[in-house]
């Protein structure tokens, strides 16, 4: 039988403004809508980044805790993922907001090339992130923009510094980071399964134009799939995305395609091993 395909929604990002696309989700409040249509369209996790009023990124806890507040209100049992990526705060910074314990998080085990940067994740950092993610009961997803990132969280898991089958989501298409490559594609899953087991859960995202085709591969080959306005502002090269359900909904006709149902948020709590949430 084919495993149900679980849908996370990535709503802002730190990048997209409302001059890219009007549609980007901005103030807590409009996060929490869009999230609240994209669960209604299939999404069983939603990947949050918070922002300050002019749009830059930020990494307020208290905002944190007012966009997990919303949407637990208003999704109830969706599995709510926060960021702890680079962009919104450098240092410890980038995990203040863990104490307020979300279900997820993301975690970037190591460094490589943005288009105009480096991101950076030192050793120490990591470490960190990781202990506060136990230490609060949080499960990390592996961010994994390189295969050395695959093996550092293999390396994590059986130092114990990862308490479970680590969830990695390949992260392809970034300019200067790993493109999307198919036969690369195939050997991380190949990898994933290695040294983690067949049956471990895996994800994938594509960046920009990339999104689509890595929701393909991902739901294809028996993975999970990421969406959203923080990937990927556009339908296709002539349309701008309406809205995060709309991509959402792109995804969902994938599944049909392949056979696969849409996990919702319980059934996506049971595949990723954690406790099951208010309904």
């Amino acid at each position: 039988m084919t495993a149900p395909c679980i849908i996370c929604v990535a709503i802002t990002g730190s990048l997209p403004r409302k001059e890219n696309n009007p549609a980007v989700p901005i103030t807590v409040s409009e996060q929490i809508e869009s999230t609240h249509e994209a669960f209604e369209a299939g999404a069983a996790i939603v990947h949050a980044h918070v922002r300050n009023d002019d749009e830059t990124p930020s990494s307020d806890p208290d905002k944190f805790a007012a966009l997990k507040e919303g949407i637990e209100k208003h999704c109830p049992g969706m599995i709510i993922q926060f960021s702890t990526g680079g962009r919104s705060g450098a240092g410890k910074t980038r995990g203040g907001m863990l104490p307020l314990a979300p279900d997820m998080a993301s975690l970037s085990v190591g460094s490589n090339n943005f288009p105009n940067r480096v991101y950076e994740n030192p050793p120490d950092l990591v470490d960190w992130l990781a202990s506060e993610m136990r230490s609060h009961q949080i499960k990390p997803e592996i961010e994994a923009f390189d295969l050395s990132h695959i093996l550092k969280a293999a390396q994590m898991h059986a130092a114990g510094q990862i308490a479970d089958t680590p969830y990695v989501q390949f992260v392809m298409g970034v300019k200067n980071a790993m493109p999307a490559d198919k036969a690369v594609f195939d050997f991380y899953v190949e990898t994933v399964k290695r040294l983690f087991g067949a049956d471990a859960p895996w994800c994938a995202a594509g960046i920009g134009a990339n999104q689509s085709v890595l929701n393909e591969w991902s739901v294809a080959a028996g993975g999970h799939a990421r969406t959203g306005l923080e990937d990927n502002i556009r339908l296709d090269k002539d349309r701008l995305a309406p809205s995060n359900a709309a991509l959402v909904q792109r995804v969902v006709a994938l599944c049909e395609q392949n056979g696969r149902s849409v996990a919702d948020a319980a059934t996506a709590r049971r595949i990723l091993g954690l406790r099951q949430g208010a309904q």
